[in-house]
């Protein structure tokens, strides 16, 4: 591939770093030009890299534009990738003109790369911003900052998040530690503590609060030192502040380095103490020093730190913590080895150049794959359901549908129709629009070669008739779009009245291409309202195939208080209309649960807005030791707190599913046909009408979920059907027949 990089040659720590380390990497296979807008240090360090490297100088702007745009054409390259605001605006002005590709990489929040320099953020930050948003897509260097950028409108299909990746060759070179600490000037101990920080000091970084964290420190660790690599405008004023809180010779300012390895190998402890980051590569490669980090909690750290195993996580602006962590790592030799080496393993696993590249290579293919598709005309997905509502059950489902669609087609373009776009963009990675937005969603209709109605239930009027419409409406419009439709994975009704069976019926019938359905009983609704036309297939319900996170599962559990080793048994009620007058016989039931099998009862809301207070009421009625958990944004953590049940409870018919997908014991509670459809579907008569709970039968129910368990025969059936949703819409994506 012969690829291009451009940027403005002025470019400093971890963003020069990262781009002439891909560009090295990637020149071992491939042909890599560099091409910046100044000569410098960047250049020049480039040439020595053996990287291809031109400088277009040119004060000029238009002839500085029309040199780039010959060098471009001259050189035949298949994609331009930017760095940097310089970079962005040049590009910009020359796309139209470039029958390429052109993506940037994001190495910092846009907002923030002039902070504390008010005019130039109005001139050069706000044509960069502007001109950030003209490209065919974008590399995040951090799934945090993939975030940020969704959540300022940018589409999240087109936005792929990468690591900075550090080089491991076979032999580092580096000065002793006493040889190089003479070389700096410094005539330090020994026996010295070494924290050390390198980065540009601006107010992004926020050294003061490193300063006033290391005066803290050097008061209980009197053999403490801290070690300043870098510059910039705030190095007068950190200076300042730190002859006048620390001792005299305990803080030094080196000013920019050019031996970074020898910098961290002085080091005992890194530190970085920004607040905001994309993904620091100062925190790998220190990694690859045995070094372990104290970091502030912001963008793509956690990422790489983890906090207790190689470091510390803190949070921006809390010296006071800070302290602690760096006075807990100065006062244990043995702490320090220890989080040295597993930050050293991590970083080599996962946040090596090698691995970098190869990423970097997959989203080149990725952004080719897409353009060759949509050349070819119609290409994308829309999906339509109860999104954006904050249900848990819901979001997971979606997410379960998007990795299925993934699997069939990786480079997949998809559109979420949702109450709340941006939450959903964010969660999901994808684009998203609201479901008001109709001219928004019959332009990507137009567009798209999917539509999909799912899942859950969508197709009744129990919740409103005008959720109904709005559901026959999109369908409707989706196939005079040309697209074609498929309901995925659905419930089906109850829907009430002759008027709107019929109108359910005559939609469907016309414009659905494939329905497939989560049970049986939701195919004799269909045939009931006399649907017969599309191909109906009983598949399973998608949530079935989620997977869980049990260790974010236990961390989460122990942020709570609670010990993952123990039982516990979950409660997820719903407000209904029966819900209050059985109230006392489902907290009887959970005192029950807790007394004869030791499992402590745990509320937990999967729609807050609606559930929070009949489980807080329900936890508050209850006479021995429960908790309300908060809520869990993470489908797989939640999947891996039910699989550390002994036993579920529930009304919420996704409780049930997730459950039975983790093999979790069930008893529920119908409030809906739906509930106990699935429940006949999973094999298991373990279930009461809420009308008819009683504390006798609650117990005698709880009794045989723990004798009888989960079927899994019945289980893996069950999840095999669930895939095969997304099989069959990976037919429709391909033009192929479903029958």
């Amino acid at each position: 591939m012969n690829i291009l990089h451009l940027t403005s040659g002025g470019d400093v720590g971890g963003a020069k770093t990262h781009v002439l380390s891909l560009l090295r990497e990637l020149g071992k296979e491939h042909k890599v030009k560099l091409v910046c807008f100044v000569e410098g240090p960047f250049a020049q360090e480039a040439r020595e890299l053996g990287i291809p490297t031109h400088v277009i100088r040119n004060k000029n702007p238009f002839a500085l534009r029309k040199a780039l745009l010959a060098s471009i054409k001259s050189g035949n390259y298949e994609i331009v990738h930017c760095h940097g605001a310089k970079a962005n605006l040049f590009s910009a002005w020359i796309r139209r003109k470039l029958s390429v590709p052109v993506i940037s990489t994001i190495h910092s929040d846009p907002r923030l790369d002039y902070l504390g320099r008010p005019l130039a953020n109005m001139t050069y930050g706000v044509l960069n911003r502007i001109s950030m948003r003209r490209r065919d897509g974008w590399v995040a260097v951090s799934d945090s900052m993939k975030e940020l950028l969704i959540s300022r409108g940018y589409p999240g299909d087109s936005i792929w998040p990468i690591y900075n990746g550090i080089e491991f060759p076979e032999k580092l070179k580096y000065r002793p530690r006493n040889e190089y600490l003479k070389h700096l000037g410094l005539d330090w101990d020994d026996d010295a503590v070494i924290y050390g920080i390198a980065a540009r000091i601006t107010s992004v970084k926020d050294l003061p609060t490193l300063i006033r964290a290391f005066r803290q420190t050097v008061e209980e660790i009197p053999n403490a030192r801290l070690l300043i690599a870098g510059d910039g405008e705030q190095r007068p004023s950190v200076e300042a502040l730190a002859k006048e809180l620390c001792p005299e010779g305990t803080v030094h300012f080196a000013g920019w380095l050019d031996d970074m390895t020898s910098f961290y190998h002085c080091l005992d402890v890194n530190m970085l103490s920004s607040i905001s980051e994309a993904f620091p590569y100062a925190i790998p490669e220190g990694g690859r020093m045995y070094c372990p980090t104290i970091a502030t909690a912001v963008g793509g750290v956690p990422k790489i730190l983890v906090d207790g195993y190689n470091g510390y996580l803190v949070e921006p602006k809390d010296d006071k913590t800070m302290a602690q962590r760096m006075i807990r790592l100065a006062s244990d030799r043995s702490l320090r080895l220890e989080m040295g080496r597993n930050m050293y393993d991590k970083v080599r696993k996962e946040f090596s150049a090698e691995t970098t590249a190869s990423r970097q290579m997959e989203i080149y293919e990725a952004l080719f794959a897409r353009r060759r598709r949509e050349a070819q005309g119609r290409y994308g997905a829309v999906i339509c359901g109860a999104y954006g509502r904050g249900n848990a059950g819901d979001d997971s489902i979606l997410l379960t549908m998007i990795r299925q669609l993934r699997q069939e087609d990786p480079y997949l373009p998809i559109c979420v129709l949702s109450r709340r776009p941006k939450d959903t963009a964010i969660l999901t990675g994808v684009s998203a629009l609201p479901i008001v937005n109709l001219p928004g969603i019959r332009k990507v209709m137009k567009r798209s070669t999917l539509y999909i109605s799912g899942g859950g239930s969508l197709i009744q009027n129990v919740t409103s008739n005008r959720s109904l419409l709005y559901y026959l409406y999109s369908i409707t419009q989706a196939k005079r779009c040309g697209c074609d439709v498929m309901m995925y994975g659905c419930g089906i009704g109850p829907v009430s009245g002759k008027l709107f069976q019929n109108m359910a019926r005559k939609v469907l019938e016309k414009n659905v291409d494939l329905i497939t359905l989560r049970d049986p009983e939701s195919a004799n609704t269909l045939a009931g309202y006399g649907v017969t036309r599309p191909v109906i297939k009983v598949t399973a319900d998608m949530a079935m195939e989620m997977t869980s996170d049990l260790k974010g599962a236990d961390r989460f559990l122990e942020n709570c208080g609670l010990d993952p080793a123990q039982k516990y048994c979950m409660f997820a009620l719903r407000p209904w209309e029966n819900t209050l007058q059985s109230l006392e016989h489902i907290c009887a039931a959970a005192e029950y649960a807790y007394r004869q099998y030791g499992m402590m009862p745990l509320f937990f809301s999967f729609e807050p807005g609606r559930d929070r207070e009949i489980n807080e009421k329900a936890a508050a009625m209850v006479k021995v030791p429960c908790m309300v958990l908060p809520q869990i944004g993470d489908g797989a953590v939640l999947c891996g707190v039910i699989a550390r049940m002994e036993l579920v409870v529930s009304m919420r018919l996704h409780a049930l599913i997730f459950a039975c997908g983790q093999k979790t014991r069930t008893v529920a509670i119908s409030y809906d046909p739906k509930v106990s459809g699935f429940m006949n579907y999973m094999g298991s008569d373990n279930c009461l009408e809420l009308s008819g709970v009683t504390e006798s039968a609650l117990h005698e129910k709880i009794d045989r979920a723990m004798t009888e368990g989960v079927s899994a025969e019945r289980l893996n059936h069950l999840k095999a059907l669930a895939a095969e949703n997304g099989r069959m819409a990976g037919k429709l994506l391909r033009g192929e027949k479903v029958e």
